[in-house]
């Protein structure tokens, strides 16, 4: 399994982007699908997944992140919408697929990781 994402860049306060994760090898449904974050000095956190269908927000970015999938692309996407300078981090997608629902949110339960792209909210 591979993932590839991009999308990130510098934006303003309150501007958007949206980021794309192409995921080749198996389907898209069999696997969770997840985004994480990692600011400079901080653990890798929890973004966004879906898992079995359902989708999973942190906290922090509820009603402003929205990720979605496209099966045909075997693409996901996570869009960011009024970015905030505290969501500068870099962002990789992920990928498993036997992760139970309680570890959705933990890093360290995730075999497969894309490359970083970099997100950077200017104030």
């Amino acid at each position: 399994v591979q993932l590839q994402a991009s999308g990130g860049g510098l934006v303003q306060t309150g501007g958007s982007l949206r980021l794309s994760c192409v995921v080749s090898g198996r389907t898209l449904e069999s696997y969770t699908l997840a985004w994480f974050r990692q600011a400079p000095g901080k653990e890798r956190e929890f973004v966004a997944a879906f898992f079995r269908r359902a989708t999973y927000y942190a906290d922090s970015v509820k009603g402003r992140f929205a990720i979605s999938r496209d099966n045909a692309k075997s693409a996901i996407y996570l869009q960011m919408n009024r970015l905030k300078p505290e969501d500068t981090a870099v962002y990789y997608c992920a990928a498993d697929a036997g992760l139970i629902l309680s570890s959705l949110r933990h890093a360290a339960h995730y075999d497969y990781w894309g490359l970083e792209t970099q997100v950077t909210v200017s104030s």
